[in-house]
Formats: structure tokens, C-alpha cells, sequence
């Protein structure tokens, strides 16, 4: 099977309801692809679905009744739109000819005639496809054009200026860096770095995290050997912050509520050398196998699993002096990590995703020694899951106040706006002002 196939077969199973990412993985278990074909075929799944909003705006103007097609032409046509658009190195007359042949294996001749005919005529016609006017319908030009649903684009356009939210649409619309933590447990960066290059991966050191490096070269990362030895994990450099503010030392007793599937969680045994208890809780069964599978992995045998409802944890008798919140949410800062996301979240969702917040930290506060410090972590940049829901617990109990983040912070600020947010306890960061990942942390802590 080739990687066109792979991707429609894919994309159908996303129409369907299921998670991108999930089926691709289980796609590729099922089927023997190429490591070009499995990359050519993510690329298209990840883009058309990004695009979805721009690529139906194409159909509607190239397929008289294009709301009539049928789910697979549909998305035949959207997938070949997207390559074409966005896939240079991908020749016009393969895309069109390749489209051809698998909508007759797929679908009855007419269809495959109707395919290749539009295909042709946007190759002569694309200029003369007309967006929303920028000036005059800017929600509208947003919403398709760098497709987005629109109620994020309005909250965004409420809160940032139009050239902010463009700024933000086009980070989401790039492809994720991807990025792994080394485990130094057991190397150090600058040796696997080596290790990485002799496998054949393209490495750079990140500017924010000693442990970070970012993986310039497409390759599967679970059949290298620094893999398989537990050399790294897969984690995002901002999700990598979290852990140095939350600074645990040897020894230390600490829970991480919301830990699942563990990329924290495992951080935070490194930093502690391996040596403690870190209490990793999760509300799902087969999450909590996610934790144990990536601390045996790595060597970690500092963490033990608990299956607990973070919203519940005040039923434990237990104390704390390091405890990790990382809240369920909205992940509106991450979307180009997740690229059907956008796609499934409500407006409805964040104010629920607050309350929830806000029970979770109820509890987790119940559980912290005097003294003692919380995290608070998320990666949405909605201020009602952040900055509000901080502001709100501080003003239910008098003896929890922000501690200055500053001493904990992994990098050197850079200007005078991040230290004030830092010194304050929150730190909001935004795509297209830090360029990185959409990410909130603050800390808490209860007076003695």
C-alpha cells in the first residue's frame, strides 16, 4: 500500500470520529509501509486536516453542489488539494494522476472522472478562486483562509490585534518540531546528541532546557537504539519548563495529580536523581500503564502509580510538600501538536474545563503541607483556565499566595515583560509572541 491510500483510509477513519494521531499509529501497525510513504502519508493526514476549513472553501467553488458529494470523493478531492497547495516537491500531474487511479479503485468510474476534471480545472483556474475580503469580513477571511473555527479566532481577535492572531493561525498551521528529553539518568545531552547523529537524526540542543534536544530528521524514533536503551522520552520543550519549576530535590515526597502518560512525571524523577517518592495518579487504568511502561523504560523506580480522580484526591489523609497539577484543559496552545483538536473543542468547553480546574486545586491545596509549594500547569492560552482560575483560588483561601517563578526558571528571560509575569507567579506563553508551544505555569504556596 502506498502512502496516498494509507492517508485516505486514514482520513476516513477521522471523519468517522477517530483521533488523527491514534489511527495513524494503528494504521502502521496493521500495514507495512516505506518510512517515506509513512511520513508522505502523515503529512498529508496532518495538513488536510489542518487546512479543512481552506480545502472545503476550494471544493465549494470548484464542484457545482459540492455539498452533495459523498464522504470519500469529498475527502479524495480535499487530500489532493492539500498536496497540491502545500506539497511543492509533489509534481501537479502526480497528484491528479495518482487521485485518478484510486478513486477508480475506490469508487465508480463517473466519480474517478469527475476527480480528475476538477483536479485539472483548479490547475488552470486557482488564480480566480476568491477569499473572504480581509478588510471587510476579517472573522470570515480568518476562518477560512488559515482555518480555524471561528469562535477561537474571536476570542483571539478580542484579545490580541489582527496581526497577532494571524501570527497565532500560522504557528498552529506549521508542522510540530519535535523534541525529546534525554534521560540523564543515564547520559547526558551532549552524548546522546552524539549517539543520535550516528543513527543517522539531524539533533539541536534547545536554548531553553539542558535536556531538550529537537529531532531535525523525520525518522522513527522507536526503532533507534537510544530509544530502545531508555536514552530519551518524546516531550515537548515547553512541557519541559514545567519540571524545573517544580525543582524536587532528592528525597523529596511528591505528587503529580494529573500525570498520565508520564513525560512530567518521569522529569521530575531526574531531577530528583531517582531518589523519593513521587505519587503518580491518573484516572484511567490504561493511562497509569502509560506511566509504568515509560518509567521502566527509562529506568525510573521512584514512582508509583495510583488510580485516583484528581478532583477527589482530598480523601486521602496524605501530605504533601511538592505537589504537580497538571490540569486537564482546553490545550487551545497546542494545536499544531494536535491538529484535529481544533476541530472538536467547544466554546462550551472551557468554562466546564474551569470548574474542573478549580475542584482539582481545591483538593490538591487540602493535601499541601504549610510551606509547601503547588504547580499549576496547562497548555491552553484561554485566561479562564488560567490567570482566572489562579486569581480565584487565591481569593478563596487567605493562606495560599504566588511565589516569584523566577529562581526556578530554566533560561534568561527575555525582557522585561516575562520577569514581571515571572516575579507575579503566572507565566502566560504564547506562540506567537515566545515561539513555542501555548503553555501556562504558575506556582502557589501555602503560607507556614
Amino acid at each position: 500500500m502506498q502512502g496516498r491510500e494509507a492517508a485516505y483510509k486514514v482520513l476516513l477513519n477521522v471523519e468517522k470520529g477517530a483521533y488523527a494521531n491514534i489511527s495513524l499509529d494503528e494504521f502502521f501497525k496493521k500495514h507495512k509501509l516505506s518510512d517515506q510513504d509513512r511520513a508522505f502519508a502523515t503529512e498529508i493526514v496532518y495538513g488536510t486536516i489542518k487546512y479543512r476549513k481552506r480545502l472545503e472553501w476550494i471544493v465549494g467553488h470548484m464542484v457545482k453542489k459540492g455539498g452533495k458529494l459523498k464522504v470519500g470523493p469529498r475527502l479524495l478531492l480535499l487530500m489532493s488539494f492539500y498536496q497540491l497547495m502545500f506539497m511543492d516537491r509533489v509534481p501537479s500531474s502526480a497528484v491528479t494522476n495518482e487521485a485518478v487511479k484510486l478513486a477508480k479503485r475506490l469508487f465508480h468510474p463517473g466519480l474517478a472522472g469527475l476527480i480528475n476534471g476538477v483536479l485539472r480545472n483548479y490547475l488552470r483556474n486557482s488564480h480566480l478562486i476568491k477569499w473572504p475580503d480581509e478588510k471587510k469580513e476579517p472573522l470570515a477571511y480568518l476562518e477560512v483562509y488559515y482555518s480555524h473555527p471561528r469562535w477561537m479566532l474571536e476570542r483571539w481577535l478580542g484579545r490580541y490585534d489582527m496581526e497577532n492572531t494571524v501570527k497565532l493561525c500560522e504557528f498552529n498551521n506549521e508542522p510540530a518540531d519535535l523534541w525529546i528529553r534525554t534521560n540523564t539518568l543515564r547520559i547526558t545531552p551532549e552524548e546522546l546528541a552524539e549517539k543520535l547523529k550516528g543513527e543517522g537524526c539531524g539533533v539541536e540542543k534547545s536554548l531553553r532546557v539542558k535536556e531538550g534536544l529537537k529531532i531535525k530528521t523525520p525518522v522513527p524514533l522507536y526503532q533507534l537504539n537510544a530509544f530502545q536503551k531508555g536514552l530519551f522520552i518524546v516531550q515537548d520543550e515547553t512541557s519541559m519548563l514545567v519540571g524545573h519549576v517544580v525543582d524536587p530535590s532528592p528525597g523529596q515526597k511528591v505528587l503529580d495529580a494529573c500525570a498520565a502518560p508520564g513525560g512530567k512525571t518521569t522529569h521530575l524523577a531526574q531531577l530528583m536523581k531517582d531518589q523519593g517518592t513521587i505519587i503518580a495518579c491518573d484516572i484511567h487504568e490504561h493511562r497509569l500503564g502509560l506511566i509504568k511502561e515509560n518509567a521502566q523504560r527509562l529506568g525510573i523506580k521512584c514512582i508509583t502509580t495510583r488510580l485516583q480522580d484528581a478532583a477527589q484526591l482530598s480523601k486521602s489523609q496524605e501530605k504533601y510538600e511538592l505537589i504537580l497539577i497538571d490540569a486537564p484543559c482546553s490545550g487551545l496552545g497546542v494545536l499544531r501538536r494536535r491538529p484535529d483538536s481544533r476541530w472538536r473543542k467547544e466554546l462550551a468547553d472551557i468554562a466546564k474545563l474551569a470548574q474542573l480546574q478549580k475542584e482539582i486545586l481545591h483538593n490538591a491545596l487540602s493535601l499541601l503541607e504549610p510551606g509547601g509549594r503547588l504547580i499549576y500547569s496547562t497548555c491552553t492560552i484561554e485566561p479562564e483556565e488560567n490567570f482566572q482560575v489562579i486569581n480565584s483560588i487565591k481569593k478563596e483561601y487567605g493562606d495560599v499566595e504566588s511565589f516569584d517563578l523566577l529562581p526556578y526558571w530554566p533560561y534568561t528571560p527575555q525582557g522585561e515583560e516575562e520577569i514581571k509575569e515571572l516575579k507575579q507567579g503566572m507565566r502566560q506563553i504564547l506562540p506567537f509572541k515566545d515561539e513555542m508551544e501555548g503553555f501556562f505555569i504558575a506556582g502557589l504556596q501555602k503560607l507556614k
